[in-house]
Parts: structure tokens; C-alpha cells; sequence
């Protein structure tokens, strides 16, 4: 890994981007119904200025983009340039032309003042080194009475498929567990209130948090771990320093502690999210 950890989220992301893109069917149909009420707890509707911070490939961007409509527009910014440059793409490939992209790390988004009427963060901020400092920037990039809303993990015991994932990985790689509120990690803003007194700090007024099951459905537990091993950047991370056998072993051992989320009728993964919304 390298010694600045940004240069080395960026590229773990930069080598994920085609597995998570690839999969971006699949990740919206997973997140359909928490994407709406999302981008309906920011506000967003026909003409708003949408800032989508941590974008990925884009697929909730098309969505913002399409319910903004030709008299609104989209920035969709993230830390991986090559994941953005797909995210471009699809844009492209869906004809649709009111989005602009921006490579940006959302703790120095390099956005005017007051420029959004309406900013989303879907599955990011958790990842941020310094999330309040990502959520004051959310705040000045927002107009005065502009809403924002972040989509994070809940807590460990609500979301299994992660704990086994990361907690398999950690130990197949000879590192300690870490205390799951450390910064950037996965349920890091699991702790109920956390992501409230975050929002209130950075300045946002009217806070609330709704929490939504939000499940992960496929055939199996193999063809999630499928998903996983293209897509997950921060497991990904933790297998690098594995020579193969090693790695193999890992996701063997994960499969069959996965197994257990296995119904008559296909695999499914309990997760539960958090959506926090503010306003400016």
C-alpha cells in the first residue's frame, strides 16, 4: 500500500472501476428503493442543481439526472478518475447531457460557494478519512435553504454480510480487528446519532436519520462474493499483501460463512442503511 492513504484508496478504486461498473445493474436494483427516498430527502426535482460527491460509476447519477430534467443539472465528482471516466461514459451511452464530471476528493470538493441547491453522498462518506470535514464542504457548497442527504452502513450487528467479509479478510491477512467506528471503514458511521451530531457540526439545521433494510438478493452466496471480488475496493486492500493460495482460501472461507443467508428461493443478505438529511 501506499504511505499517502488517499493515493492508495484512489488506486484501489482506479482498479475496481470495471468491476463495479460492470455491476451496475445489479447495484442500483440493490439500492433502487433507498436511491429514491435519498434523492427525495435532498429535495431533488425538476431544475434542481445536484451535486452527486463520491459518484462512482454513475448510475444514481442518471437517476438525479433524469428526475433534475433538461432545465436542471448534475456534478458528479469522485476520487477515482478512472471510475469517473466510465461513469462518462454511460452518460454518454444513455444520451444524457445535463451531467458534468469532475475528479474532486470530497474533502476538497473544488466547488464554487453556494453554487447546488441540493447535494447527495451515496455510500461514501463512511470511506472518508475526515467525514466531517467531507460534510462542511457538502455545507459550502450548498446554497442557503439547500438539503443534503448521505447514504451510509448502519450498525455491524445490522449488516452481517460486511462483518464476515471484513472480519475473515482481516484475520486470513494477519491483521488485529478494528474497532468498526475507526475513520473510513465500512460501518465507521454505523454508531446511532453519529452521522446526526456530524451533520449538526458541520452546520446543517433540521437533521434526521431514517433507517432502511435494504437486503442483497442474488442466486447464491457465490455469485455475491462474485460481486465482491470485482467491485469491493476496501476488501480488495486487505487481500493484496496475499500471495493467491492465500487469497483463494480467504474467499473459500467467506463463502461458506455466507452460506448461511441461503433461502429456497436464493441468497439474501441482510443490510441495513442509514439516509441522514439536513438542511443549510
Amino acid at each position: 500500500m501506499a504511505d499517502d492513504p488517499k493515493n492508495a484508496s484512489r488506486a484501489q478504486w482506479d482498479r475496481a472501476a470495471p468491476g463495479w461498473n460492470a455491476h451496475g445493474a445489479l447495484i442500483g436494483t440493490w439500492l433502487a428503493r433507498a436511491t429514491e427516498a435519498m434523492l427525495s430527502m435532498a429535495g431533488i426535482g425538476p431544475g434542481s442543481r445536484v451535486l452527486d460527491v463520491a459518484a462512482g460509476a454513475g448510475e444514481q447519477t442518471l437517476m438525479i439526472a433524469r428526475r433534475v430534467g433538461p432545465s436542471g443539472s448534475v456534478l458528479a465528482t469522485d476520487l477515482s478518475p478512472a471510475i469517473l471516466a466510465l461513469a462518462k461514459d454511460n452518460a454518454q451511452s444513455a444520451g444524457v447531457s445535463n451531467v458534468q464530471f469532475q475528479v474532486a476528493d470530497g474533502e476538497d470538493l473544488q466547488v464554487e460557494p453556494a453554487s447546488f441547491d441540493a447535494v447527495v453522498c451515496r455510500l461514501g462518506l463512511m470511506l472518508f478519512g475526515d467525514p466531517l470535514r467531507g460534510l462542511a464542504e457538502m455545507h459550502r457548497a450548498l446554497r442557503l435553504g439547500g438539503h443534503v442527504c448521505t447514504m451510509v452502513f448502519s450498525q455491524p450487528q445490522h449488516n452481517p454480510c460486511i462483518t464476515i467479509l471484513m472480519s475473515t479478510a482481516l484475520q486470513h491477512a494477519g491483521l488485529p480487528a478494528p474497532n468498526p467506528g475507526a475513520p473510513g471503514g465500512l460501518l465507521s458511521l454505523g454508531r446511532p446519532g453519529l452521522t446526526d451530531e456530524l451533520f449538526a457540526a458541520a452546520g446543517f439545521q433540521d437533521v434526521a436519520t431514517t433507517q432502511l433494510n435494504a437486503p442483497f438478493r442474488m442466486p447464491s452466496a457465490k455469485t455475491y462474493l462474485d460481486f465482491v471480488r470485482t467491485s469491493a475496493s476496501p476488501i480488495q486492500q486487505i487481500l493484496d499483501r496475499l500471495d493467491e493460495p492465500s487469497r483463494e482460501r480467504a474467499w473459500a472461507e467467506m463463502e461458506e460463512k455466507l452460506s448461511v443467508y441461503a433461502t429456497p428461493w436464493g441468497w439474501e443478505g441482510p443490510n441495513e442503511l442509514l439516509l441522514t438529511a439536513g438542511r443549510r
